[in-house]
């Protein structure tokens, strides 16, 4: 990893030291989901002696409404200091759920990687199947409680409605319990105060290896390798259901162009670099390397797409 980072820095003309001589990593969530994944990853990356050392802080509120806020206003303007999003943060942006902030109000760094949508349940669950859970939903959309990251609305909420839609029935009758991070509601599915957890790959790994869930469906397009290798697609099963997830970071508006800048030349030979893709694929994430303008068309057309689903969801957008 340190051949790795220093190849990075010499192809881009840039030295590591550039770099604050620490940076903050903001996962604006409480640990164990994926913004904290994505910030560990962060860490990963700079771990070497020639990069600045990562820290992880958490700020949860909103599921990322008030780093959000914060950013916008000023507050986490450091060159030291980068923000994780995901999908989910341009799910509750587009439904005013950040404030009235715009989109593009912060500046959009980069995107690590794509993680994909789970369905998940305890190992001594009822349902044994993801066919097993839609029959029950089709019976009863209230027969089975969901747990995920953020409220009605959020990207895991989502999940869950478009899975109680497969099954033929009004979203809006179904139970959904809310939690501050996907790590609360890992922990929640194990104790058994919800039943169902429709949350992401990446963050449920750990969970996966240790024997505490099993893992009905996949929500990719085909299915994953490594530890998912073994768990088959929500298509394969005959519901037609994909959610990518994509996991980067942003950085507030007033951090000045210069450091901007040579964070996205850094991330961006990092990113590009041999043996990249395999450490991401190790952690569960499948490559997604943008940066700057490239970065900013993809959040436009994906605040479009997410608007246009919000409606379809009856959901308030702004």
């Amino acid at each position: 990893m340190k051949a790795l980072l220093l190849s990075a820095s010499l192809l881009a003309g840039l030295p590591l030291h550039a770099l604050p001589p620490r940076v903050d990593c903001i996962a604006p969530a409480k640990p164990g989901g994926g913004f904290d994944l994505t910030c560990r990853l962060v860490r990963e990356l700079l771990a070497a002696d020639q990069a600045a050392a990562v820290q992880v802080k958490y700020l949860p509120g909103g599921i990322g409404a008030v780093a959000f806020d914060r950013a916008v206003q000023g507050r986490l303007a450091d060159p030291g200091t980068v923000i994780a999003f995901s999908s989910g943060s341009l799910v509750n942006i587009v439904q005013g759920r950040f404030g009235p902030h715009d989109p593009m109000a912060v500046r959009w760094l980069a995107t690590l990687g794509t993680d994909y949508g789970i369905v998940a349940v305890r190992r001594d669950a009822p349902f044994g199947s993801l066919a097993a859970l839609v029959d029950r939903l089709r019976q009863d959309p209230a027969g089975a409680v969901f747990g995920a990251s953020g409220s009605v609305g959020s990207q895991d909420w989502m999940k869950a409605a478009l899975l109680v839609r497969a099954a033929g029935r009004d979203h809006r009758a179904m139970r959904f319990v809310s939690f501050e991070g996907g790590g609360q509601a890992l922990a929640a599915l194990k104790g058994g105060h919800v039943d169902v957890f429709c949350g992401d790959s990446a963050e449920a790994r750990e969970a996966l290896a240790a024997g505490e869930i099993r893992v009905l469906a996949l929500l990719a397009p085909q299915r994953l390798p490594g530890r998912y290798a073994d768990v088959p697609t929500a298509r394969e099963q005959g519901v037609d259901l994909v959610w990518p997830t994509v996991r980067g970071l942003y950085m507030g508006p007033g951090v000045p162009e210069r450091d901007f800048q040579e964070w996205t030349a850094l991330l961006r030979r990092v990113l590009a670099a041999p043996g990249f893709a395999a450490r991401l694929r190790a952690q569960g994430l499948e490559p997604l390397p943008l940066t700057g303008r490239e970065l900013d068309a993809y959040v436009r057309s994906q605040v479009e797409t997410y608007r246009t689903l919000a409606r379809e969801l009856h959901l308030r957008v702004r």
